[in-house]
């Protein structure tokens, strides 16, 4: 089971719902909207993202990273190692 297992649904409808901004930003390219206003959506849709990322990030750290380190060994290590490198990858995002 995964950290985030039992927030899958509120996950899930989160998605969703970026799904629909996405949509809604090509709708609005193909209407030729004012660029300020598309831009202002794409900022919506990036943080509502990087909030996704991180929700799921701290329930990694939280469930699979912690139990990794709790057996210790060279699965705390990968666990650690692939923590770090999510944890890079998003802040250069």
């Amino acid at each position: 089971m995964h950290g985030y297992t039992a927030d899958k649904d509120a996950y899930l409808k989160r998605l969703r719902r970026i799904e629909g901004q996405i949509r809604g930003l090509q709708r609005m390219v193909e209407n030729d909207e004012y660029c300020i206003d598309v831009l202002t959506q794409i900022s919506a849709a990036t943080k509502a993202l990087q909030a996704v990322s991180l929700g799921l990030l701290d329930e990694h750290l939280k469930h699979c990273v912690a139990q990794a380190a709790a057996e210790g060994g060279p699965v705390a290590e990968q666990k650690l190692a692939e923590a770090s490198a999510a944890i890079s990858r998003l802040v250069k995002s």
